[in-house]
């Protein structure tokens, strides 16, 4: 929340309260530090990260209340280094557990394209095909082809929510909204421009199927061999086709992920909703996915580009992929994989919540998690 930032003492820092959806955290680095008194949720944010992109939450007993401090040395720079690392191993924990669910939502995608440079016989009939053919033709392994390029994750949420501090009793609830909204898009579109080219590599690995033709070679060997082919044919623009529509789209979602949660939490889930389960998850439900809806097919556009990087045939412009997509194969294909990408968010969900309560015991506080 904008209105955290100011950190009182120690002794002061305690809070018991239920953590839920930390999805935002996961991805995108945020560790609320709740001010003292405050029993309340906290929810967090690619693709998709780009977007980006696993959905995770956390889930802290109230009853357990574990004691969040900042110590001082973990102020400044050793504070968004420990926040920085924590966090890594957060998301990196989260993205392997919904790595499957992860490359069938990006072969389900992009698989028009893949169709078109001869690298995929027919369609995916839908989720299950895809996951039985996969497994098929590439074996169990395959489904976390990509992951580690996935599982490199930035912390910058919290910085930039120092940056627009603003206050709802000090500067009303508008402005205070517009602050969220704005510190969740400067934070997706700062990360965007570090993690771009792992999320490029990430996207071709997922989509390097071998099923065309029988006993077909993969196109890349790893992630090096990604770069490497990419340079040599296209240069660093390569790595970064469709980087554009991507600030775009991450700032769409984060801004409307980040600052919507931050932003109607304190004003819907008041009263006897406070402290329900229920409201909470499903607030964080809904805004997740509608944020995730609403930026999908910005998602598609871009993963679209990135895939004809060292063909031949290439969109000439975000705009030209989007109007091409849509007049060759219609607006459903805009959301082609959306259905996975839901299913995503409940396979990281266990798993962090698992991993944040492990925090809290050895550690004695949660750390946030990093986001690519």
């Amino acid at each position: 929340m904008a209105d955290q930032n100011q950190h009182p003492a120690m002794t002061s820092k305690v809070a018991g309260q239920l953590h839920l959806y930390q999805d935002a955290r996961t991805r995108y680095g945020a560790f609320q530090r709740p001010a003292a008194s405050q029993r309340q949720f906290g929810y967090g944010n690619y693709s998709n990260a780009g977007l980006h992109y696993p959905v995770t939450q956390s889930l802290v007993a109230a009853n357990a209340s574990p004691v969040f401090v900042q110590a001082p040395a973990e102020k400044g720079l050793a504070g968004f280094a420990i926040d920085f690392l924590m966090g890594g191993v957060s998301a990196a924990v989260s993205k392997s557990a919904a790595a499957p669910i992860e490359r069938v939502k990006l072969l389900i995608q992009n698989q028009d394209e893949m169709i078109k440079t001869g690298r995929l016989s027919e369609p995916y009939k839908g989720i299950g095909d895809c996951f039985s053919r996969t497994i098929k033709d590439e074996g169990v392994m395959s489904l976390w082809r990509g992951n580690t390029a996935n599982a490199l994750n930035f912390a910058f949420k919290d910085y930039f929510k120092r940056l627009f501090n603003f206050k709802k009793d000090r500067d009303g609830y508008w402005k205070w909204f517009a602050g969220n909204l704005g510190s969740g898009g400067a934070a997706g579109a700062s990360s965007l421009l570090f993690v771009y080219s792992l999320d490029y590599a990430r996207t071709r690995l997922a989509n390097d199927a071998k099923a065309a033709k029988k006993g077909g070679e993969r196109q890349f060997n790893g992630l090096i061999d990604v770069y490497k082919k990419t340079l040599a044919s296209d240069g660093v623009a390569g790595l970064y086709r469709g980087f554009n529509i991507s600030c775009v789209g991450i700032i769409v979602y984060r801004g409307l992920y980040f600052g919507m949660y931050d932003s109607l939490k304190p004003v819907l889930l008041t009263g006897s909703l406070q402290d329900s389960f229920f409201a909470s998850f499903a607030l964080g439900w809904l805004i997740t996915n509608g944020a995730g809806l609403a930026s999908y097919p910005i998602d598609t556009v871009r993963r679209r580009m990135m895939m004809t990087s060292g063909e031949a045939v290439k969109y000439k412009s975000s705009l030209d992929a989007f109007s091409q997509i849509l007049k060759n194969e219609g607006a459903k294909s805009l959301f082609k994989g959306a259905g996975a990408n839901i299913l995503r968010a409940v396979a990281g969900a266990g798993v962090l919540a698992g991993y944040d309560k492990l925090q809290v015991i050895v550690f004695g506080k949660k750390y946030g998690s990093g986001g690519a």
